[in-house]
């Protein structure tokens, strides 16, 4: 993956207010430290006797890890049908890598230890699992296809401005100019507020403005990164933070994904090659 990157003062790092709503994700910890590929701790060969169901959809997400294409379509393995022993196994070897995520009330993926490789669920209003998927690709479409759901197109002419706002008018036009170039070949827009000029009331105006979306992206891949999307399309905010938990970078970034949460190609097939050498152990 790649970076994309303040207690309130007008300029820097901690330039950033906190978030309004301080119990949103409670119960998911900020990462702490950066993480590298270790080998699952697995079980022996004999340990997996009768476990083909697993080895058949682990076999498959080695497939279609090979057959991978940046800008392809993601390969999604359905795990409804597997019982408890053969989930304990397909949880071992997976893993849990650098992303976790949470898409809404109902929508949660974590990254396994291979890149690109990532555990998605969906839970009823009960809290219930109603679907368990391995997804491979950049990013797992069932959130992307959610990220901006119910998102104005653009910010169009700000309100009036309350007191305190100098330096967000200019950035409004910013975003909205680069908004509809958006595309698959385009680099994203990043507006680095760490180095702009700016109030507290400036900050607090821009949140308010670009509103917020439903999904919250946690990635230790480049020490703590929060990414979260803004109630405005393709808008994202983009927060790094120290092994303190200070905020060092803060960013919007224009972009239908931005890198940091990108899995990328070359990391992707290293996880073929890794889940290879991990299931010969199983033949």
């Amino acid at each position: 993956m790649t970076t994309a990157s303040a207690s309130f003062a007008g300029i820097g790092p901690g330039s950033q207010p906190g978030e309004e709503d301080d119990g949103e994700l409670q119960y998911m910890e900020m990462p702490k430290g950066m993480a590298t590929f270790a080998v699952p701790n697995l079980p022996e060969k004999e340990e997996v006797v009768g476990l083909d169901a697993a080895v058949a959809v682990l076999s498959a997400v080695v497939e279609s890890l090979g057959g991978f294409s940046p800008g392809a379509e993601n390969a999604v393995h359905d795990l409804g049908g597997l019982d408890r022993a053969n989930l304990n196994l397909i949880d071992q070897v997976l893993g849990n890598g650098e992303v976790s995520i949470i898409c809404g009330e109902d929508v949660q993926a974590q990254e396994a230890v291979l890149a690109g490789v990532w555990r998605v669920r969906q839970t009823g209003p009960d809290g219930r699992l109603v679907r368990d998927t391995v997804e491979i690709g950049a990013f797992p479409s069932a959130v992307l296809s959610r990220a901006f759901d119910g998102s104005r197109e653009r910010l169009g002419s700000p309100p009036p401005l309350p007191p305190g706002v100098f330096n967000a008018p200019p950035l409004i036009f910013e975003i909205d100019e680069h908004i509809p170039l958006v595309g698959p070949d385009v680099e994203p827009h990043v507006i680095n507020l760490s180095l702009l000029p700016h109030t507290e009331e400036d900050l607090t105006f821009l949140d308010s403005l670009l509103g917020h979306g439903p999904a919250v992206v946690l990635s230790r891949g480049y020490g703590n990164c929060r990414v979260t999307t803004t109630a405005t399309r393709n808008v994202w905010w983009v927060r790094f933070y120290n092994s303190a938990d200070d905020l060092i970078l803060n960013t919007i970034e224009v972009t239908a994904l931005p890198e940091v949460v990108r899995a990328a190609p070359e990391d992707i097939f290293d996880s073929h090659e890794r889940l290879l050498e991990i299931l010969r152990i199983y033949q």
